[in-house]
């Protein structure tokens, strides 16, 4: 199909797609402001969603939905491979865009039913490691990956084809039902039950958005073998697991805390988390915008250099005002209930800066299709287990996760510095 816009954007949700064929933020900004949009609107809901959960179910039970969620997060990188599968091949073959998009969805929903179903069966396990009082939040996790996958493989091809207004859509439906459903859902009863069956309620939103979207007949076009099952299912398992290493990193801490600290303790540090994801999210336009200069081969070594000095800065400023203004701090993370946590905000805005320049180097790795950084990745996931379980404290725990989180960052700067020291 013909694309509907000039310029294809890039970004975190789909590292893969092909650079804009304009460089330069006016040319960028002018094919992905309402992407840019949807996406601020999208994560304000997730948060939002996160700040009314920590209100309305106290510190011990939202110490048990917060690793849910982030167990979510985890789940969610099949989601993301597939959408960076579908967006990628369709920006670099668009001859085949019939083929492909047929493929796409073929493995998307095989993906997701298996998915689902190996959930499923691993409830009973989440439900032991999470210390929860029944299996059924474990369970509604489980058919909450189902619609979650299938947008995934959804979105990669809308943006494949660069048709912005219903991939903001898709986007739109990720956050805003979220928030709604599930928000109401807690009013009538105030449990981890029912805040996940909020969450996987709406998640069918963006998959029905995006099979409304898709369902308009197609010209068969020609075949590629390139592009049959095995590849693009290959294609998108490596994909998943370059990302499944940040996102383990970036929410190990809370399965960790819920079984190290006591239910209160295990509370506060889900709510300073919800500080934690908030400056990690901040900046993520700064990925969008320096991941076209980062996969041109003349431009990468500067851009990384600018964007995570920007990302810093950032990062600067909110810890400085999660210290500073502590009290105003602690409105966003669920009021007065979570004061004992309040002294310690700026730890877990630092836990957030470390997270937001990881994730910018890690996507600076797949611009540049390397793959071996990962495993540094999953090293570090494991010394932070390892240590962090050996703590008694929420205060040991936040200093653990900062330390590591330091020590990987430190690491990957080196080693993609020297990869980047030649253009060529």
């Amino acid at each position: 199909m013909t694309s509907t816009t000039e310029d294809a954007p890039s970004g975190p949700t789909a590292p893969g797609a092909g650079a804009p064929g304009r460089t330069g933020l006016r040319a960028l900004l002018r094919g992905s402001a309402g992407i840019a949009v949807a996406m601020g609107v999208m994560n304000v809901a997730t948060y939002a969603f996160q700040m009314i959960s920590a209100r309305l179910l106290g510190p011990a039970d939202y110490g048990a939905l917060a690793p849910l969620m982030a167990l979510l997060m985890v789940v969610a990188v099949l989601q993301l491979g597939l959408q960076a599968t579908g967006a990628r091949r369709i920006s670099a073959d668009p001859d085949h865009v019939a083929q492909i998009e047929g493929v796409v969805l073929a493995v998307t929903y095989r993906a997701a039913l298996g998915l689902g179903a190996l959930m499923l069966v691993l409830s009973p396990v989440v439900m032991v490691v999470l210390r929860l009082d029944s299996v059924l939040p474990a369970a509604l996790l489980a058919l909450s990956a189902v619609p979650l996958t299938v947008m995934g493989g959804q979105a990669g091809i809308l943006q494949g084809e660069r048709r912005w207004l219903p991939l903001g859509m898709v986007y739109l439906g990720m956050g805003v039902p979220r928030v709604l459903v599930g928000t109401l859902c807690l009013l009538v009863s105030p449990t981890e039950t029912a805040a996940m069956l909020g969450v996987m309620i709406a998640m069918f939103v963006p998959a029905v958005i995006g099979y409304v979207a898709l369902r308009r007949p197609r010209e068969a076009g020609s075949h590629s073998e390139a592009h049959t099952r095995r590849p693009v299912a290959r294609e998108a398992v490596t994909a998943s697991l370059a990302l499944l290493a940040f996102f383990v990193l970036s929410n190990a801490d809370i399965v960790v805390a819920r079984n190290v600290l006591d239910d209160h303790d295990a509370g506060l540090y889900a709510a300073g988390l919800i500080l934690t994801k908030a400056v990690l999210f901040l900046p993520q336009f700064v990925v969008v915008v320096a991941f076209p200069s980062m996969s041109t081969v003349e431009e990468r070594r500067l851009a990384l250099l600018r964007s995570l000095g920007l990302v810093a800065a950032l990062g600067v400023v909110a810890t400085l005002g999660a210290w500073l203004l502590s009290g105003l701090a602690m409105v966003f993370v669920g009021g007065q209930e979570y004061a004992d946590v309040q002294s310690r905000l700026w730890l877990f805005a630092v836990v957030g800066t470390l997270l937001a320049m990881l994730q910018l180097l890690v996507y600076s790795v797949l611009a540049r299709r390397g793959t071996r950084s990962a495993y540094l990745v999953w090293l570090a996931v494991l010394v932070l287990v390892a240590a962090a379980a050996a703590t008694a404290s929420l205060s040991a725990l936040v200093l653990v996760v900062i330390a590591v989180d330091a020590t990987l960052f430190t690491a990957l700067l080196v080693l993609s510095l020297h990869r980047l020291r030649d253009p060529a």
